[in-house]
This record gives C-alpha cells, sequence and structure tokens, in this order.
C-alpha cells in the first residue's frame, strides 16, 4: 500500500489546471451572469484566500455558479410552460418569492400603453389584502413608483419618428438619428418600513396590519417589451436581497417579462377574434309566442367559422341556423359573416322552402368564394303548429329531447355547400311534441370531444337523455347540462381551431 502513497502535493497534483495556451490569459474571469459566490464561500479578496489551494477557490466559484444556472433553468422551464397572464404572474410570484427570500407577495399588470388587460395577483394575500394595499397612496408605494416611474416619452419609440426623413443616410445628408431604448427603472428595496424616510403614514400603517416589515420591489419591463407591471415581494422581518439574489431576480424578471409580452400579445389577439365573432352573431334571441330559445357559443383560442342564427319571419315564423365555414382565423370569420348576412336575405324571401334558401346560398357561395366550402342547417318553423321544415348541407342531424324520446331526426345525406356543381337536397318536416327541445349544434361540439363521429354522435345522445327532467322546461339549461356532459374539462386544446355553437328551441 506504501508504494501506492501519491508523490509530492497531493492537492496541488489533484487540483484542475486550466491549459497553457500563447496568447491567452489562463486566468479565469468573473462570468457575467453571477456577481457574487454563495455564502459560505470565501472571495478572491479575503485573506484566507492565501492558504487555499488555487483550484479550489475555482472549484467552488463553478459550484456556485451551476447552482445558480440550474435554479434558473428549472424556474424558467416551468414559466414557459405556462400559458395565460394569470398563470404566468402566479408562477413569476412563487419562483421570485423564492429567489428573494421572501415568503408573500403581490404583482401588478398594468401594461404602459393602456389597451390593458390590467390584474392584480396575490401570494400568501387574500383579496381583502390586495385592497389594503392598494389603499396606500400611489406615490407611496413601491410598485406604484415602478409604474409611474417609466413616463410615456421613454416608452420604445415614443417622441421618435415613425419612419426616416427623406434622404437620410444618404452622403451629404445627416445620418439617421438611433432609436433610444425604453428607461427600465430600477428595483426598490425598502430595508426597514417603520424607519424608511419619505414613506407615507398610511404605508407603515397598512404594513403594521398587514404584518411585514420589508419589501423589494422589481419592474416587469425591458428595452424590448416596454413597462408591463411590477411585482413586490414582502418580508415578515426587516431585510433585504443581497447581491446575488438581486441579480438572480433580475435576470428571471427580464425573462418573465418577455414571457408575459408574449402571453399579452396572444391574450389581446384572442379578444379581439372575440370581439369580431361576437359582433358578426345576433346580439339577443327573437321572442316568439310558442317557442323559447338559448344559445350556447363556444370560442377557441383561433376563432373558428361556426355560426348561429334566429330571426322572426312574416305569419309568426321563425328563422333557426347554424352553419360553419371551414377555416380559422380573421378570413373564415368574415366569410362566415357574409354567409350569415347572405343566409338572412334568403331566408326573408323565401324561408318557406329551406331546400331553396340553401341552393341560393350555395350559388352565392361558389361565385363568390370558389375556393371555400362551408355547411349549414336552416330550419323553417311555425311554432303556433309546432311545425318544422328543414334542410341541411353536410350538417349534422338536429336532436329532438323530450320527456318519451331523445332521438335525431333523420335528414338526407348531403354534401357541404360549394363542394358541388349544383346542390338540392329533399327537406325533412318534423312536429315536435308540447315540452320538447330541438337541438341544432355546429361540427365542433362532437369533433371538441376527441372521439371517432360514431362515438361523439353517441355521447350526444346519451348526453341528452340524461337532462334532468326539471330541467328540461329551461331551453338554456338543457345546453348547460349538455355541455357539461359532453364536454366536461370545456374546449379540448388538442383540438384546435373549432368552435362550439348549440342552439336550443323549445316549444310550449
Amino acid at each position: 500500500m506504501a508504494s501506492n502513497a501519491p508523490v509530492g502535493k497531493p492537492t496541488d497534483m489533484s487540483s484542475p489546471r486550466l491549459p497553457k495556451v500563447a496568447g491567452i490569459d489562463s486566468t479565469v474571469p468573473a462570468p457575467p451572469h453571477t456577481v457574487a459566490p454563495l455564502p459560505g464561500v470565501p472571495s478572491a479578496a479575503t485573506p484566507s484566500d492565501a492558504a487555499l489551494p488555487p483550484g479550489v477557490l475555482i472549484q467552488d466559484r463553478l459550484a456556485s455558479w451551476v447552482s445558480d444556472l440550474t435554479t434558473l433553468h428549472e424556474l424558467t422551464e416551468r414559466l414557459i410552460k405556462t400559458d395565460s397572464l394569470d398563470g404566468a404572474l402566479r408562477e413569476m410570484l412563487g419562483a421570485g418569492a423564492a429567489l428573494v427570500g421572501a415568503r408573500r407577495g403581490m404583482a401588478v399588470l398594468e401594461p404602459a400603453d393602456g389597451l390593458g388587460p390590467t390584474s392584480t395577483i396575490g401570494l400568501g394575500l387574500a383579496h381583502a389584502d390586495l385592497g389594503t394595499i392598494e389603499t396606500v397612496p400611489r406615490g407611496s408605494g413601491s410598485y406604484g413608483r415602478l409604474l409611474d416611474g417609466l413616463p410615456e416619452a421613454d416608452l420604445p419609440g415614443a417622441g421618435l419618428p415613425d419612419a426616416d426623413p427623406p434622404g437620410a443616410g444618404l452622403p451629404g445628408n445627416s445620418p439617421t438619428p438611433p432609436r433610444r431604448p425604453a428607461r427600465v427603472p430600477e428595483p426598490i428595496a425598502i430595508r426597514d418600513v417603520r424607519t424608511e424616510e419619505g414613506l407615507d403614514p398610511r404605508h407603515r400603517e397598512v404594513a403594521a396590519r398587514l404584518g411585514y416589515a420589508a419589501s423589494y420591489a422589481l419592474p416587469l419591463a425591458t428595452e424590448e417589451a416596454g413597462r408591463l407591471g411590477a411585482a413586490v415581494w414582502l418580508y415578515d422581518e426587516p431585510a433585504e436581497p443581497d447581491e446575488r439574489r438581486r441579480h438572480l431576480i433580475g435576470l428571471y424578471g427580464r425573462f418573465a417579462t418577455e414571457h408575459l409580452a408574449r402571453l399579452l400579445q396572444v391574450e389581446r389577439a384572442r379578444a379581439r377574434v372575440a370581439t369580431v365573432a361576437e359582433e358578426l352573431l345576433p346580439s339577443r334571441l327573437p321572442r316568439v309566442p310558442g317557442v323559447r330559445l338559448a344559445v350556447r357559443h363556444l370560442t377557441g383560442p383561433q376563432g373558428g367559422g361556426d355560426w348561429y342564427d334566429a330571426l322572426p319571419l312574416p305569419e309568426g315564423a321563425l328563422g333557426l341556423a347554424v352553419g360553419s365555414v371551414y377555416g380559422t382565423g380573421p378570413s373564415a370569420l368574415a366569410a362566415m359573416g357574409r354567409l350569415r348576412a347572405s343566409l338572412r336575405a334568403y331566408a326573408v324571401m323565401e324561408g318557406e322552402d329551406p331546400v331553396a334558401v340553401l341552393s341560393d346560398l350555395e350559388l352565392l357561395l361558389r361565385l363568390t368564394e370558389p375556393a371555400r366550402s362551408a355547411t349549414a342547417l336552416f330550419a323553417y318553423a311555425e311554432p303556433a303548429q309546432r311545425r318544422i321544415v328543414l334542410a341541411g348541407a353536410g350538417h349534422a342531424p338536429p336532436l329532438v329531447v323530450g320527456d318519451h324520446r331523445t332521438e335525431f331526426v333523420e335528414t338526407s345525406l348531403s354534401a357541404p355547400l360549394g363542394m358541388l356543381t349544383c346542390w338540392e337536397a329533399p327537406s325533412v318536416e318534423l312536429s315536435p311534441a308540447p315540452g320538447e327541445t330541438v337541438l341544432l349544434y355546429t361540427d365542433g361540439l362532437l369533433r371538441r370531444t376527441g372521439d371517432a363521429t360514431d362515438r361523439a354522435f353517441a355521447r350526444l345522445h346519451a348526453a341528452a337523455a340524461s337532462v334532468p327532467r326539471a330541467d328540461r322546461s329551461d331551453p338554456g339549461a338543457v345546453a348547460d347540462h349538455v355541455l357539461r356532459t359532453l364536454l366536461p374539462g370545456g374546449l379540448d386544446p388538442a383540438v384546435e381551431g373549432e368552435d362550439v355553437v348549440l342552439l336550443a328551441a323549445r316549444f310550449e
């Protein structure tokens, strides 16, 4: 065993050494992503460094950097999985609390452009606590100073020309002035609320009531995204994060801000699509004697082309329609609006003949939009006689729900509009009994289940048959029960671009 003993200085020999390369200094510089080692690790300026072997300090520093990078990687991975603003704010609050060593906090989303949305999220704070904090004068609170400390002139592009002046950059002309980046305010640390100078008395009163003694506020702002909001973490005792924690929360905060900016764009796009879709659909359902109506319309993130309509016709009649335009996005919404407006006109002129209405609609679609197809179902109802005449073009059959039956209406098989040179299919007549509800729906209701077509139809039939007897007198309750039973988790996120329309008509 003695022959295997190390020779010389074991520590020096086992210490990692950087290769010597001509022209390259082997000294390891401090990386830009960390400004201080973990607590307990001696720094290069301490006298104890002289007694440490050269490789030990490097290893400890590297271990500290690797630990910080691993922590940031794990936290950002969790943040990037969030797909909503509220979810991202809550995840950011929890991760930030761990990084700065706090227990409670709040995040305020308030984009500087004023276009919204705005919200306030709390961590370890009840809704009443958030309301109490908001009673602090805005100029005294940390988050208020951050939100108001970024003037409009410092936002990206503010006060700068939208385009370069004519001739800018050409020889002999003045160069184009560079655009100034947005100014990002510095974080605000209040080590002790009781002794901090310049605080409003109300601030100290609220802090004493909620039991926090210090705070650290971080702006949710970057040069590219501008100001989106602010986050504040609250300490139970006087404290403030050290330099290392500030650096880590700063890196994480910049990443979180960019992620929030992306989610904000998506949220605004969804809101615009939903607004356009709602404006293209009826604002209210008509009241016609002998029938009660209810509708449920669920829109996916991309916005589909599903639509519905209910319009009074001469002699007490009622026109009911549902349809779907293939495609998603603004173009599908625009086509849906044109198709619905055209069907209303044809229904007023010749609503007694649903086949003629759909034939005219198919001709219009083929002439004006030959590359697009759509499904549609139009029903001409006479509530006084409880008589319905309907025709469908590639559309799912209606479902009749009553005390004594739950069955699909047998309609003829027909191609969607725009698929044939000339569309025409026979109509179907039915007479719902008093108290029965007729359900008209779009294909999205079936596709959103994620099941095969035959199984989706079977599930729809079972959902309608299971409507409680007490709810069958209310068409809205019937529609709600069917949706809850068929789509218990809401719209299936795995099926994109499919809206859901469910129109219920109960005949008295």
